[in-house]
């Protein structure tokens, strides 16, 4: 590992460093729609990129908990930055568990340093949320693949030197890994989103992209699912801790504007709706964060429940940023709706929370198929008598 890459400490260090390092320049992210070209490298030195490797790789072995306070606090500055931190993650999680020594050797300890930005590609123009949709084909070749198709809303595509890409072959689900200057891959800005405008998503264009046989992860027909769903968690887990920065923010910009602002002859805090409003604010961010506390405990623990946890997690954060940003809006009333004031801002990015990494109407549908499944593995004798009597 290198020597200038510091350990892991506190929530204290995190915030000290999202505040001081990163949340200067937020507002500059969202303007120009590019992070500043400092952040990286900042990133790196801290030991904030892909810290949950193990040290061979020059990683931290970092629990999931630890990784969700840092996502916090990121997310609470910047929540573009964030989103690299996402899917860097996604993308190195991937090629360390389902990755061949080889592609490990070749890109870890890079991506832990920097040297490389790692993304993830799975929607397309007609496929988000829905994986099965996935048009990008793989077509078998002599030593390994030719691709055809595009992915679209590829966060830090712009800049990432490789891409996780989800494709078709013969059929079957298949990932691969694949190098920005691969003949026949062009990337194209996207720009003027709604919210996160620093996280420089791009359009991957493959146009007879040739993929060697080395660059699969896992095997053909087996790999892209359990890529698919091991990195999705991971970067629901990242946007539900990352949700609850965003709340904190709205919280702290709430608290700042209501004490220093008088209306009707008295501070705007000592109105009552106003405290209705932070009241929501308050309980929400507490109920966020332990959800993601558990989702995190559960995770390093191996318990199965966590994949249910971190739905529950990303669903409620996600809303309850919105909520909050949306409060903190209205108490800025006319200045809420200005640059000048980072809540409109933080109402942007909030919006975005509650459609990435499953949108949250996903979500409802996932958790409460989830939880018919565990009733009905547990109902008690009692229950089941009286659905009988009612059938």
């Amino acid at each position: 590992m290198d020597p200038k890459v510091a350990p892991l400490a506190s929530q204290e260090q995190f915030r000290d460093f999202a505040q001081t390092v990163i949340a200067p320049y937020a507002a500059s992210h969202d303007r120009s729609q590019r992070i500043c070209d400092h952040i990286v490298s900042s990133l790196a030195k801290a030991g904030y990129l892909a810290p949950f490797l193990p040290a061979r790789w020059g990683g931290q072995s970092t629990t999931m908990a630890t990784l969700g306070i840092l996502h916090e606090e990121i997310g609470r500055a910047c929540s573009s930055v964030r989103s690299l931190l996402t899917v860097h993650g996604m993308a190195a999680q991937s090629i360390f568990r389902w990755g061949s020594e080889a592609q490990r050797e070749k890109w870890l300890e890079r991506l832990v340093l920097g040297d490389a930005i790692g993304a993830f590609a799975i929607s397309e123009p007609n496929a988000g949320s829905d994986v099965n949709g996935i048009e990008t084909v793989a077509e078998p070749r002599t030593g390994g693949f030719v691709l055809n198709g595009q992915k679209k809303w590829i966060t830090f595509g712009q800049i990432a030197n490789v891409y996780v890409v989800l494709t078709r072959s013969e059929g079957k689900p298949t990932a691969l890994l694949v190098e920005r200057d691969r003949p026949g891959l062009t990337v194209t800005p996207i720009s003027d989103v709604l919210g996160t405008r620093g996280s420089m998503l791009g359009l991957l264009t493959f146009e007879e992209c040739f993929v060697p046989s080395e660059n699969v992860l896992g095997r053909p027909g087996f790999g892209a699912n359990p890529v698919a769903l091991s990195a999705l968690g991971l970067g629901r887990y990242s946007v539900a801790s990352g949700s609850v920065g965003i709340a904190q923010a709205c919280l702290d910009a709430s608290y700042a504007y209501a004490t220093s602002v008088q209306r009707f002859g008295v501070a705007l805090k000592d109105h009552q709706l106003i405290q209705q409003m932070i009241t929501q604010m308050i309980a929400d961010v507490s109920a966020a964060r332990l959800l993601c506390r558990q989702a995190g405990a559960m995770k390093d623990d191996k318990d199965p429940r966590e994949i249910q946890q971190t739905f529950i997690a990303k669903y409620f954060a996600s809303t309850a940023a919105m909520r909050a940003a949306t409060n903190a809006v209205q108490i800025h009333g006319a200045n809420g709706c200005s640059s000048a004031y980072p809540v409109e801002r933080y109402l942007r990015d909030a919006k975005v929370m509650e459609i990435i990494e499953g949108s949250t109407q996903i979500q409802e549908i996932t958790i409460a198929s989830l939880g018919f499944q565990e009733f009905a593995r547990q109902r008690p004798a009692a229950t089941v008598a009286l659905e009988t009597k009612f059938a």
